[in-house]
């Protein structure tokens, strides 16, 4: 193992470069580029054997690599934003066939205004495609995620997204200790992946029409894999760990939370701020922690029920929004706990959309707001926007 000074981008081309694709479909778009254009560099230098397809839209790149897949090769592509709403059609597809694809995609605030900064909104509106969604807080774990869901997504037939942060984790140097490649060899060996492939010598239909005697059965298998995906979750996390010495839990992260009164709840870079602006607050006498969300789907319902029913509050920090509805973490945290004998209140605050800093003294004020209104019998059940600049919009 190696220590080397990446962006998250180029740690994910690391990745993708050791997991050995045997198709690459690119299509540029800010802040995503910069990793199909370091894997284009390693098969132009020979460092990688594989197809590199440099296609003419973001829908062209999910079609190439639900392709590339359907005949049993391993592959992956890159998008952010618009490209990643393009590609949505395919996404479907990708599940709906069970086609084991990994995808990074660098979140990006959806236009109109146009802004090239980080969100969450992008990512989360796939949350219903069939995919595997994770979330990486650094630039580390975007590199670890990479290698886990190649294997994640081969054990159980589902495409798989690994999401980073636009410019705080994409653009931003950190060590990252990369693995050699006989180690990451071992770890996801190439195989037949399916019961079946697209072959001339053996054909087989794929996404044909089917009558509604069965369309229900071929939802409730993706379903049931999105179930099992919690197990294999986990058990692929403990086995990386024991080649990499990192690790991530599983579908969450808990940090501080067993003795916390308050706990708080976020997912990518902003975990790393919640964690310091949690140091700081045990320091002055509150117990709070947090839980860092790693996968959005499957989501870890057991996991949020077990370690927050038990709280006298919950701060849910959404980078995203549901017109109409408030945060969307916010609204899945709210209806899991709905399930609990215990009910503690929840308070989102929806903040950084378009890239729009989040700080750790911001995260105090609304930790800090929270256990105020707790004191004073406030309503703490709603969900608010935090920051915004009313006599700009006014």
């Amino acid at each position: 193992m190696r220590k080397v000074m990446l962006t998250g981008n180029y740690a994910i081309a690391y990745a993708v470069k050791l997991c050995k694709p045997d198709v690459i479909a690119a299509y540029p778009i800010t802040p995503q580029t910069s990793i199909v254009e370091k894997l284009a560099e390693f098969v132009e230098k020979g460092e990688l054997k594989a197809k590199y397809v440099r296609v003419e839209s973001e829908h062209s790149a999910m079609a190439t690599v639900i392709g590339a897949a359907a005949t049993g090769a391993r592959t992956f592509t890159a998008t952010s934003s618009q490209g990643l709403l393009y590609m949505h059609e395919g996404l479907w597809m990708a599940a709906g066939a069970r086609l084991p694809i990994v995808m990074a995609v660098v979140t990006r605030a959806i236009f109109p205004p146009w802004s090239i900064w980080t969100d969450h909104s992008d990512l989360l509106d796939q949350r219903d495609t069939g995919w595997i969604i994770n979330m990486a807080e650094d630039n580390q774990e975007a590199f670890d995620s990479i290698i886990m869901a190649y294997k994640i997504a081969e054990t159980v037939n589902l495409p798989v997204i690994v999401g980073i942060d636009a410019f705080i984790v994409s653009h931003t140097l950190a060590p990252v200790k990369v693995l050699e490649d006989d180690v990451v060899n071992q770890f996801i060996p190439k195989k037949e992946r399916f019961s079946y492939v697209l072959d001339i010598k053996e054909p087989v239909t794929m996404g044909n029409i089917v009558l509604p005697d069965y369309y229900m059965e071929f939802r409730y298998l993706i379903e049931e894999s999105m179930k099992k995906a919690k197990d294999v979750i986990k058990e692929v996390v403990r086995e990386f760990y024991k080649i990499s010495g990192r690790n991530y839990q599983g579908l969450v992260e808990q940090y501080k939370c067993s003795n916390a009164d308050v706990v708080i709840v976020v997912m990518g870079a902003l975990a790393g701020d919640a964690k310091e602006c949690i140091d700081q607050l045990r320091e002055q006498g509150y117990n709070v922690g947090v839980l860092k969300l790693r996968f959005i789907r499957p989501f870890p319902s057991e996991e949020v029920r077990e370690l927050l029913s038990s709280k006298k509050a919950i701060v849910v920090i959404d980078r995203d929004v549901s017109f109409g509805k408030g945060g969307i973490i916010y609204d899945e945290i709210i209806s899991e706990l709905y399930k609990c004998e215990k009910k503690p209140p929840v308070r989102g605050y929806i903040a950084g959309l378009g890239g729009r800093e989040v700080s750790v003294n911001d995260i105090k004020r609304m930790i800090l707001e929270t256990y105020n209104d707790l004191e004073n019998g406030k309503p703490i059940c709603e969900c608010k926007w935090y920051g915004v600049k009313y006599e700009v919009i006014r």
